[in-house]
């Protein structure tokens, strides 16, 4: 039984890895819905994918908050991080970020090669912009958005299945909206101390990135749309129905867009995502309408 130190090291340990931010590595799962295999057994290493994810994500964020936790305490909200706040030392989340990267790739080995090689490239990609890329303009956000990309393709590597263009390219495009947008707002709500926690917001400009935002929403849009009617995919869903899906990719990219400009909301995708019940809502129409046209009018 834990005693109350170690036992507030691991709550500390836990927040840090955390938690709430591993619905990012539902992307994991593209793969396997678009693939025709969410109902066979390779959703089972579809979800080992998405669990190995979830602990190398946690492995980025433990790096991430000792390269920056000086500027997290000068941050509003931050500041409250376990290791900007000193609950958790530099050293033990080192130690736990190289302990739980070695356990996660030991388990990334077991689901093949080309899984292996998708997870240890997102590892050392994030641990790069933890500590260099997020210092260089435009590089920055790409680099988030390929952490996205290799999420998708590392899931159906896991399956075994062709990586589709139209995959990747629909990644990286919302995820680049979510992360200039999440840029955006950093730069508006700290204002003058935007640059001090987070040097590169310097080199933007609430306008270049208004400019970004517009030509990546265009772009999604666009790119979603061209998939769900293209020959390739009626002829692999044997289906003409999947652009009745368009719709809500639409109110969700319009909804996300709302809470940015409107409700100063963005900081955190994912925390936006899991509290606005519009978008959660959407999100679960958008994937009962794919499954059944998917697996159900193609069929």
């Amino acid at each position: 039984m834990f005693t109350a130190r170690p036992a507030r090291v691991v709550a500390a340990l836990l927040a840090s890895i955390r938690p709430r931010q591993w619905i990012k590595n539902l992307f994991v799962f593209a793969g396997v819905l678009f693939s025709h295999k969410l109902f066979t057994s390779d959703i089972w290493r579809a979800l080992a994918a998405f669990c190995i994810f979830c602990a190398l994500s946690g492995v980025v964020y433990l790096v991430n908050d000792v390269a920056d936790r000086e500027r997290d305490q000068a941050h509003p909200r931050k500041r409250f991080r376990p290791i900007a706040s000193g609950a958790l030392s530099p050293h033990a989340a080192v130690v736990a970020a190289v302990v739980l990267a070695l356990v996660s790739l030991s388990a990334a080995a077991m689901l093949g090669p080309g899984f292996l090689s998708a997870a240890a490239t997102y590892v050392v990609l994030l641990v790069a912009y933890s500590v260099w890329l997020k210092h260089v303009v435009i590089l920055d956000v790409l680099t988030v958005a390929s952490g996205f990309v290799l999420r998708a393709g590392a899931g159906a590597l896991a399956i075994d299945v062709e990586i589709s263009g139209w995959l990747l390219i629909c990644t990286i495009l919302i995820a680049l909206f979510l992360a200039l947008g999440k840029r955006r707002h950093e730069y508006l709500t700290l204002d003058a101390g935007a640059a001090r926690h987070r040097p590169i917001l310097a080199e933007y400009s609430a306008a270049l990135l208004d400019q970004m935002i517009a030509v990546v929403t265009a772009s999604t849009v666009t790119a979603y749309a061209l998939y769900t009617m293209s020959p390739e995919t009626v002829a692999k869903f044997r289906t003409r129905f999947l652009p009745a899906t368009i719709p809500f990719v639409l109110y969700g990219i319009f909804r996300y867009l709302y809470l940015l400009y409107r409700r100063e909301l963005g900081g955190n995708p994912s925390e936006l995502f899991l509290n606005d019940r519009a978008l959660v809502v959407n999100a679960f129409l958008w994937g009962i309408a794919v499954v059944a046209i998917v697996y159900g009018a193609g069929r």
